[in-house]
């Protein structure tokens, strides 16, 4: 008789590995629950913004004033969408476009005092509210740890080496 050492068998409260999603198709669904529920949060505050919209003024309260391509490359936007979301942030008077001080050619973008208002009263919360239900399952070790083995699967993935 052919037996499975106790220890090599699965446990039996867990899904069979072949039930698992991959680590791509889980971090995918992570990603589109997190968009979605910053998005439901943006709207029961009456913040008319889209997920990218709100990537783009956390990135430019946090940079101060840049150039449209140092933000987009920090919220990895091609530049014509970067335009077409600056367009709509700008006419929503959350940021503007300031002549930069040393290049006449270029612009800097920068959050106005009601995008940093918004940012800071009402859209910066609604992420910390997702991002806390998000891990209320997870003591703070473990909290830790998510956030280091997820640096590290982005640094391999980055590490072209």
């Amino acid at each position: 008789m052919n037996r499975i050492p106790a220890t090599a068998q699965p446990a039996p409260d867990l899904p069979a590995e072949a039930d698992l999603p991959s680590l791509g198709m889980l971090l995918s669904m992570v990603r589109a629950e997190m968009v979605r529920a910053i998005e439901a949060e943006l709207a029961s505050q009456n913040l008319d913004l889209s997920f990218t919209q709100f990537l783009i003024l956390k990135k430019a309260h946090q940079l101060g004033a840049v150039s449209a391509t140092e933000l987009a490359r920090a919220v990895e936007l091609d530049g014509g969408a970067m335009t077409r979301q600056l367009d709509q942030l700008e006419r929503k008077g959350l940021l503007r476009r300031t002549p930069h001080a040393q290049d006449r050619r270029a612009l800097r973008i920068e959050l106005t005092n009601d995008g940093n208002q918004v940012w800071r009263d009402t859209a910066s919360v609604c992420s910390q509210r997702v991002l806390k239900a998000a891990q209320r399952s997870m003591t703070p070790t473990e909290q830790a740890r998510l956030h280091d083995y997820l640096g590290r699967v982005l640094s391999a993935l980055r590490d072209k080496n």
